[in-house]
Formats: C-alpha cells, sequence, structure tokens
C-alpha cells in the first residue's frame, strides 16, 4: 500500500513540532562547562554553514540558469580547467577545515576535563563510582556518601573522581557538559560547576546490561547553607558505607528511590579503584534477577 505524500508530510510536521517539546538539555546549559561547549557547537556550525549554504544557492542558481528554455546559458562541452575556480573550490574548503581545526585545538584544551575550573571558591571533591545498575557519589570531606543523587553547591566547582566497579560506563550531566567515561581499575578528572540553583537530570550514556535505562541521577545545585544542612541531615540516618555494605551495593540491583549513608571508610574509593575491593559480581548463573529482567526466561 502506497503511503500519500501529503500523509507522509503531515506525518513529519506532527513528528518535529513533537520533538520541540523535548526539554534542549545540552542547548540549556547551566554552567560555565556547558556554557562553553554551547559555544564551541554554534561557532563550527557557523563555519560549516559558510560552505554549506552557498553550495545549496549555487546549485539553485546553476538549475535556474542552465534551465533548457535560457537561450543565454553558454553550453561548453569543452570546458576542461579554470585556475580561478579552483582556487574558489579548494580555498574556501581549506579555509574552513582550518578554522573549523582551531576551535576544535582551542576548545579541546581549554575544556580539558583535568583542568580546575577558576573560581575564589575552593572545590568540593566528589568520588564518583558506576556500579551495575546505580551510581554511587562519595564526598570524602564530608564523609558521606549518597545512592542516585548528587547534592552539590550552586556556584561552586566541583572535582570528580570518577571509576567504575563493575563494567564501562559514561557520566553525563548535560545542561553541566563534558560526558566523560568511568572505567575500571582506573580513575578519570572531571571538573564542572552549576551557576545557578536547580535540579539537572545526570544519566549513562553507554549501555552496560538489562538496568542501564534506569541508571539516573539528579543533580541538586543548592545555596552553601542548604548543602551544607543536607550534609548534616546524611551524617544523622542511614549506615555506614563500609566494605561489607559496599559488596552488597554493588551487587546488580536498581534502587527504588535514592538513599545516602551517614560514615564512610575514607579508603573505600582508593580500595575500589586499585581492585582490592572485589568489582561488582555480575549476574548470577541461571538465576536472572526478576526486578531487572522480568521478561528472562529461566
Amino acid at each position: 500500500m502506497r503511503i500519500p505524500k501529503a500523509v507522509t508530510a503531515a506525518a513529519s510536521l506532527v513528528l518535529a513540532l513533537a520533538l520541540t517539546s523535548c526539554k534542549p538539555a545540552v542547548l540549556d546549559p547551566q554552567g560555565a562547562v556547558g556554557v562553553a561547549q554551547v559555544s564551541i557547537m554554534i561557532d563550527s556550525l557557523g563555519i560549516m554553514l559558510a560552505i554549506v549554504v552557498p553550495t545549496i544557492l549555487a546549485i539553485l542558481v546553476f538549475a535556474w540558469w542552465f534551465r533548457a528554455s535560457n537561450a543565454r546559458a553558454r553550453y561548453r562541452p569543452g570546458f576542461v580547467y579554470s585556475g580561478q575556480l579552483e582556487l574558489v573550490v579548494w580555498g574556501i574548503p581549506l579555509l574552513t577545515i582550518m578554522l573549523l581545526g582551531g576551535v576544535a585545538f582551542v576548545g579541546s584544551h581549554q575544556l580539558d576535563p583535568a583542568r580546575p575550573l577558576e573560581s575564589k571558591t575552593p572545590p568540593l571533591d566528589v568520588q564518583v563510582v558506576s556500579l551495575d545498575w546505580k551510581w554511587l557519589f562519595i564526598y570524602p570531606e564530608q564523609h558521606v556518601a549518597s545512592v542516585n543523587q548528587l547534592v552539590v553547591p550552586a556556584g561552586t566547582p566541583v572535582h570528580f573522581s570518577l571509576t567504575s566497579a563493575s563494567v564501562m560506563n559514561t557520566f553525563f550531566v548535560p545542561q553541566l557538559g563534558s560526558m566523560i567515561y568511568t572505567m575500571n581499575g582506573m580513575a578519570d578528572q572531571l571538573n564542572l560547576i552549576a551557576d545557578h540553583e536547580g535540579v539537572f537530570r545526570g544519566l549513562s550514556g553507554h549501555y552496560s546490561g538489562d538496568g542501564f535505562s534506569d541508571m539516573h541521577f539528579e543533580v541538586h545545585a543548592v545555596a552553601p547553607a542548604a548543602f551544607a544542612a543536607w550534609v548534616a541531615a546524611a551524617r544523622a540516618k542511614g549506615d555506614p558505607l563500609d566494605s561489607a555494605a559496599y559488596q552488597s551495593l554493588a551487587k546488580q540491583s536498581v534502587p527504588k528511590a535514592p538513599f545516602t549513608y551517614r560514615d564512610v571508610d575514607p579508603s573505600l574509593f582508593q580500595r575500589i579503584v586499585t581492585q582490592r575491593e572485589a568489582p561488582g559480581p555480575g549476574p548470577a548463573p541461571d538465576q536472572p534477577n526478576r526486578d531487572i529482567s522480568p521478561k528472562t526466561e529461566r
């Protein structure tokens, strides 16, 4: 059955309108890193349009000028070489590539994930561990930890040390910028900042198993006083995060809601990185987790 063109056009329009309702997280930066990345993206787009737009216009102009009814158009089948034309054809793309390369080179150095952010406020250290299928955030100076919830003071740079207790994964807060990989047996560095108070969505951008789709978290950027109050509340409740508690947490699961630990073994993150703490055990043989994989057959 052939679908009418009018129906196809209408469906495309409806789809485009539906997509406009999606929140443009990457294009709605809330931190200095995110703003810089959007600037690079827009600058790169503008440079590329310098070739794309004239090319499209030239196609339309050539099609109109060399139409069959235009007697003034000269047909020259013996045309072979033009130095001026070659200069335009090769010169403009070459300049465009040089400009794009310059933008990428400068931006990659300015936005080096490990490069500290300029600020009069000392950075907050947060250690991040990607697990199956949840995120563990350890605050070494505050001696607390949280699962699937990251609370930071707005206007304060945050220095992340990231690793994985299982398979490779990615840490990404689109509105703050810089997606970065987490890998077992090594620690990566990342510096971000939330300029304003708000709640931002964080997620995993790398498929890592059945529970991957639920592996997201919220970033709460709050006032410094509210952050101190949150730390005090975390210290007053919950269990301590020692080696035994960590091994239980490392088992494959998707938490129903975020929760905190009132105390953390100060050497835990380093033991995870150096693999003195055993990596996540993975799925039990022939015993699928029905909460994670309800459709898996025994």
